[in-house]
């Protein structure tokens, strides 16, 4: 049994800077080493990582002569960080050929996130939007900042930030489009203008805008953003806009009642 499971609960969170949220508040390590190293273990929690693995995740292809003393110092300094009554109740085990961290009851800041955002995709299935809106806000309630701000470089960090910004800007769509069909237009507006300046390239953030603007009797300033839009892709990628943002242009301009929501 994992010693985590008895006595008080953990919460680690990778939403934002690393932190150890437990019942004597927060916690985290000023060594880049030793944050490496707790996050690769925490993304992989319950599968063997190797020796190997780690050294390459804390030196990326330059690691120096002593790496695998180094590394082990790191794991023993870990699990007195992480051991509720001294290193040997740490979650931290030792599995040929490396380490595992076994979360046990413990919970996950990024677990979270994604079990609140696949209920929202549910409800979205079954055309519950209110539902589905209020699930996916309180999954990206649980970021505090970029995902493991300022920690590492290597390969299984830098990849898991890249799929969790995919993901979280996926929930982002999903819940302007849950919104957009609950009729909240005026309210979606200065937030979507918030999310083009942030995410330029990010298509699907200006057909919000320009949806939620042309519902409101903003005509005009939706066929600017179209324009803002262009200019952007153009001159970053040298590409026209998607065949989709091209038809909302389309029917914003022919004044498509199909815009605007039944009863409104």
């Amino acid at each position: 049994m994992n010693p985590n499971d008895e006595g008080e609960r953990v919460r680690y969170e990778l939403l934002g800077s690393l932190r150890v949220v437990r019942a004597g508040g927060c916690h985290t390590l000023s060594a880049r080493k030793k944050e490496a190293l707790l996050a690769a273990l925490l993304i992989r929690s319950g599968q063997v990582l190797s020796v190997d693995q780690l050294v390459d995740e804390l030196w990326v292809d330059n690691p120096p002569c002593r790496a695998t003393a180094a590394l082990h110092v790191y794991i023993s300094q870990l699990r007195n960080f992480l051991g509720r009554r001294g290193p040997r109740n740490s979650p931290i085990v030792t599995r040929s050929p490396g380490y595992l961290l076994d979360l046990g009851s413990d919970e996950l800041d990024f677990h979270v996130f994604q079990r609140l955002f696949r209920e929202g995709r549910d409800f979205v299935r079954g055309q519950e939007h209110a539902e589905a809106v209020a699930r996916f806000e309180a999954a990206l309630a649980q970021w505090r900042g970029p995902a493991l701000s300022g920690v590492g470089e290597g390969r299984i960090v830098s990849g898991f930030v890249t799929w969790l910004e995919e993901l979280r800007l996926e929930c982002i769509e999903m819940m302007v489009a849950s919104s957009l069909a609950l009729g909240r237009d005026h309210e979606l507006i200065g937030f979507l203008h918030s999310l083009v300046s942030e995410h330029p390239l990010h298509e699907p953030f200006y057909e919000g805008l320009m949806t939620a603007l042309h519902r409101t009797g903003r005509r005009a300033d939706a066929l600017r953003i179209y324009q803002r839009a262009r200019e952007e892709l153009r001159r970053d990628l040298g590409l026209e806009p998607c065949r989709r943002l091209r038809e909302l242009h389309q029917a914003i301009l022919s004044d498509d009642d199909g815009l605007v929501l039944a009863g409104r």
